[in-house]
């Protein structure tokens, strides 16, 4: 998917679920705190680095390959909009 519609989707969409998990950790951080603020940041971190390794490993290299694991992470957020 390096064009078209869909591409150009996948990235909105990843831009919904950051902004999504920005929200929800301001929600965790004021109610229970920077420990669990700091769990869950560092499970997206976490997830973030494994699909850009995977993606690395399979061959995509620089912006291409942070697009894709920026879509892995955070491009459940597509299905967050109507």
């Amino acid at each position: 998917m390096t064009g078209g519609d869909r591409s150009s989707t996948d990235v909105g969409g990843g831009h919904i679920g950051l902004a999504v998990t920005i929200i929800a950790l301001i929600v965790v951080a004021s109610f229970s705190g920077a420990r669990w603020t700091l769990i869950v940041a560092g499970g997206f971190t976490a997830w973030f680095i494994l699909a850009l390794t995977v993606i690395h490993i399979r061959g995509g290299r620089g912006r291409e390959a942070v697009r894709r694991a920026y879509v892995a992470t955070f491009g459940w957020g597509y299905h967050v909009t109507p």
